[in-house]
């Protein structure tokens, strides 16, 4: 078990990381508030010694994305998600930034766990790969795929 100044100070560094990623995955705050305190109660209560900040961060993502996971296939928590909401919640952004958001969670579960973890934290495909347990040049393809898609529902020129 770790002390608590240990995970206060991993919620300072990781918090906005794991709640984002918990959004971008499960499209609810509620939920995502949820999952978050899942997370950094598993953190406390693991034994796991970590190499170093990067072991430490992946590990944190891994275990928020499994989470988010087990919560979706929970069969009392299947249901129909307004994405209004969670568009609604960002109003403060800019009205590019909310159309992109809107685009990014149409995509699947899979892209937007690339797209996010790609983009928003600034992982290599490799580094993903090692993250999600997946070839690199799977990351590639997916990354590929939902950029494609993404620059459809955009109206973005294809490239090249």
């Amino acid at each position: 078990m770790r002390s608590e100044q240990e995970t206060n100070r991993a919620v300072e560094r990781y918090g906005d990381m794991i709640r984002r990623l918990c959004l971008v995955h499960l499209k609810n705050e509620t939920d995502a508030q949820d999952i978050f305190q899942t997370v950094f109660l598993k953190y406390f209560t693991s034994e796991v010694v970590f190499e170093n900040e990067e072991h430490e961060k992946a590990w944190l993502i891994r275990v928020c994305l499994n989470a988010c996971r087990d919560w979706l296939r929970d069969v009392f928590r299947r249901r129909t998600v307004n994405l209004d909401a969670l568009y609604d919640q960002g109003t403060e952004m800019p009205q590019d930034n909310q159309e992109v958001l809107q685009a990014v969670l149409t995509l699947s579960a899979k892209e937007r766990e690339i797209v996010y973890l790609h983009y928003y934290e600034g992982y290599t495909a490799p580094q993903i790969g090692k993250i999600l347990g997946k070839n690199p040049n799977t990351v590639y393809t997916c990354l590929t795929r939902a950029r494609e898609k993404l620059r459809k529902k955009l109206g973005g020129e294809q490239i090249g």
